[in-house]
């Protein structure tokens, strides 16, 4: 058998990725809150509940769960609406319980990563129309300077907005995520009212601390022609990857929103990103289908035979995460992978996508792609949206009822990555056997003794 270990280079940032709402418990001023009161809006009427129990203070052995397993960085979120209760009235006690969580990162030699808005809002915002009214940008950016005051000498990482794509798709296309909409032109106005409020956040964050770095966590889901040959296949792959993948990145590059209804400046958000973030998960084939206008007259599907998680939500597709790279490597910034994971109760397909997609990484690095960190989706099972606890993509298992964690095979696995700053061959072998010979492959000889390093 080949033994190699490919390394990292030193300083590459190693965490999990976390949401308030899916981890915190109790966040009852928000429209996810009440989303989740009203019936058929999520998956066998789960509620969040108290989630992962971080705003009782489970946050602390949770932390010391990642710290021990070698991470040395956790992303995690603000949440509007305990910061901002009401229209410019602050509670200081959220931002201090937020700054205890942050200092309790640094404390554990966490490099905090911080996202100030991650798909909720305020009931007071949600009342007045959300992201559809103009309004919310100066909401929004009142709300950044606030923290980026109070918080911004222990952060020097910030996501300004998660997925901007997906909020306005799931929130104003397919009515998925509150308000519920279905109005694609409307969605493209929230599209362009979440572009101004990345660009003010941005020059706020900087204005208030000139040192930091700031960026989106952009979406990127791999569109791919069902049929190669058929240029109706390959059109609608393109026009979705344009209208999802391409639409809020390339704006905030040029300062040119780019909507099927015609080209706007936005000047102010003109390179109005120091890093590339990048959530990436899956790959989809599309297929054109006249009867689904609606769905921009695509079917997207995974191919027979996909290594699919347990609900068919996720296919697992490392060649997707190198097309994903060589997307983000084409805006010339630096990258972090912001989400990265798959929901797998029984933790049997998650080892195999977490060696699967971090050699892609690695081969990426070794062509000076600069990526520069990588946050797992996610530290403990939390509370999954509109999908609720149907699907479970924590390293940890948690019981919702009791609170009691349990380790899964693929914290260990994620922990040896984490302290050796390394993907070996030795490690593949014993947590993801089945893809060993296709990541480390022979080459005719038991043991060459490799090393790799970027």
């Amino acid at each position: 058998m080949l033994k190699a270990v490919h390394h990292f280079p030193a300083g590459f940032l190693w965490g999990a990725a976390t949401s308030s709402h899916q981890v915190e418990g109790d966040n009852t001023n928000n429209d996810w809150w009440l989303w989740e009161q009203q019936p058929d809006r999520i998956l066998q009427g789960h509620r969040s509940r108290k989630a992962c129990d971080w705003w009782g203070g489970r946050w602390k052995e949770d932390f010391d769960r990642a710290a021990t397993g070698g991470q040395n960085a956790h992303r995690l979120s603000l949440e509007w609406s305990r910061i901002e209760p009401s229209p410019a009235v602050w509670d200081e006690g959220s931002l201090a319980h937020y700054r205890e969580m942050i200092r309790g990162l640094l404390d554990r030699r966490m490099m905090p990563m911080v996202t100030l808005h991650h798909f909720t809002n305020p009931v007071w915002v949600a009342e007045r129309g959300g992201w559809f009214n103009p309004e919310v940008v100066a909401w929004f950016e009142r709300y950044v300077r606030k923290v980026a005051s109070s918080l911004g000498d222990l952060v020097g990482l910030w996501i300004t907005i998660n997925e901007p794509n997906v909020y306005a798709t799931q929130g104003y296309v397919l009515g998925h995520f509150p308000p519920g909409e279905r109005d694609l032109k409307k969605s493209f106005v929230v599209t362009r009212h979440l572009v101004q409020a990345h660009a003010a956040a941005y020059h706020a964050i900087h204005e208030i601390r000139p040192g930091a770095l700031v960026g989106i966590a952009h979406h990127y889901r791999g569109f791919v022609p069902a049929r190669k040959a058929s240029p109706l296949d390959r059109f609608v792959a393109r026009l979705r990857h344009r209208l999802f993948n391409d639409l809020i990145p390339r704006t905030v590059f040029d300062g040119i929103l780019r909507n099927p209804f015609g080209r706007e400046r936005i000047p102010q958000a003109r390179a109005t990103q120091d890093f590339l973030g990048l959530n990436h998960y899956t790959v989809e084939h599309c297929a054109f289908d006249i009867g689904r206008p609606k769905e921009l007259f695509t079917h997207g599907f995974y191919p027979e035979g996909a290594d699919l998680s347990p609900t068919g939500f996720i296919a697992n597709d490392p060649e997707g995460m190198w097309d994903a790279l060589q997307w983000a490597h084409g805006f010339g910034l630096p990258i972090y992978i912001t989400e990265h994971g798959v929901e797998d109760h029984e933790d049997r397909l998650r080892p195999r996508y977490i060696v699967s997609h971090l050699m892609k990484i690695w081969h990426a690095m070794n062509i000076h792609w600069r990526v520069q960190g990588y946050f797992h989706w996610t530290l403990v099972d939390n509370f999954e949206w509109e999908r609720g606890w149907t699907q479970r993509f924590g390293l940890w298992e948690l019981d919702v009822e009791t609170q009691v964690r349990r380790k899964r095979a693929s914290a260990d696995l994620y922990a040896e990555i984490c302290q050796m700053n390394a993907l070996s061959s030795e490690t593949v072998a014993r947590y993801a056997p089945e893809v060993h010979e296709k990541l480390f492959p022979s080459r005719g000889s038991p043991d060459l003794g490799l090393t790799g390093a970027v």
